[in-house]
């Protein structure tokens, strides 16, 4: 096969990715492709050209370093346009008692279904399966207690969606709790 275009091969491969993709992913795909072994500095080049190609202000586009891989996403001039499309869209929005679900496996991961439904008191049956479905999250393995229960962990497409590289990025829980969220009276 003739020497490819490295370049456009490395954005054709980000471009068709559901989800952020690493420089690992590109030279696996690469070498199938190819008769020769690509190594990540060839592939640091190429990104380099795309970042470059994209910062121009004609592209709607930009490539983003994301959950430990390259992504295209839309620059944040056309969020609100982008944002509409995503409100008649809303039949995928998560329910509140998804949402919730998902912050407490969020912040308490690995953790089980009966852990979740303690913190929240309520059946988590439905919002366990609906995450599992939207794959926000995963199955994370089985606990070492009695009747070995799943364990359920963030996804990697929770980490695209929310735009984080890794959960240190996750909003503390100090940085959002409001002095009138505690309980008894406040000595100074």
């Amino acid at each position: 096969m003739p020497q490819p275009n490295l370049t456009q091969h490395i954005e054709a491969l980000i471009f068709s990715s559901v989800q952020s993709i690493s420089v690992q992913e590109i030279i696996l795909a690469l070498n199938a492709v190819f008769e020769e072994e690509f190594i990540e500095t060839q592939v640091f080049e190429s990104l380099d050209e795309i970042k470059a190609k994209y910062n121009d202000e004609n592209f709607a586009l930009e490539l983003v370093y994301l959950n430990n891989g390259y992504q295209f996403l839309t620059k944040k001039d056309y969020h609100e346009t982008v944002n509409q499309l995503q409100l008649h869209r809303s039949k995928k929005k998560l329910s509140q008692a998804a949402m919730e679900t998902l912050a407490i496996i969020a912040y308490r991961q690995p953790i089980t279904k009966l852990e979740i439904e303690q913190i929240r008191g309520v059946n988590s049956d439905y919002s366990v399966q609906r995450l599992l479905e939207k794959e926000l999250i995963s199955i994370d393995g089985k606990a070492e207690t009695p009747g070995r229960p799943i364990l359920y962990s963030t996804s990697t497409l929770f980490m695209d969606y929310f735009g984080l590289n890794n959960l240190n990025q996750l909003p503390q829980l100090k940085d959002i709790a409001r002095e009138e969220n505690t309980v008894g009276e406040n000595n100074d």
